[in-house]
């Protein structure tokens, strides 16, 4: 709750703050649905609204997000730890799709057990 987040799609969105987790816990994790409100978005201009397919996300917007890395470190199943340099998410639209076209960065692996293949598949790189 009130964590700051990277957005790192091109939805519009470049830093979101977390308002809610969306299960029954204290906190969230790599693969956990939350909603965010967009505290610093991209200026959307005339020119392009046309030609843009992203949904036009504008500062204080309430959506809903993945969360894809975390500075809190995640145990693997093999013993290794693995932790990130900050925290990330990615926006979604009401059928739990990612809302950009594009993912900017690295996601976590834990994302493909947790069954979001559309997220790990339009990612650059899985660690």
């Amino acid at each position: 709750m009130k964590s700051r987040l990277n957005v790192i799609d091109n939805s519009g969105a470049i830093v979101a703050e977390c308002i809610k987790v969306l299960k029954n816990a204290k906190w969230a994790e790599v693969g956990d649905e939350i909603v965010v409100s967009v505290k610093k978005a991209r200026p959307i201009s005339d020119k392009t609204s046309g030609s843009m397919s992203a949904a036009k996300i504008r500062k204080g917007d309430v959506r809903r997000a993945l969360i894809v890395r975390t500075k809190k470190e995640v145990r693997r199943p093999d013993g290794r730890y693995v932790r990130f340099d900050d925290n990330a998410c990615v926006l979604l639209n009401n059928q739990q799709q990612p809302l950009g076209s594009r993912i900017l960065g690295l996601v976590s692996a834990e994302l493909r057990f947790k069954n979001w293949v559309k997220v790990v598949s339009l990612a650059p790189r899985v660690v």
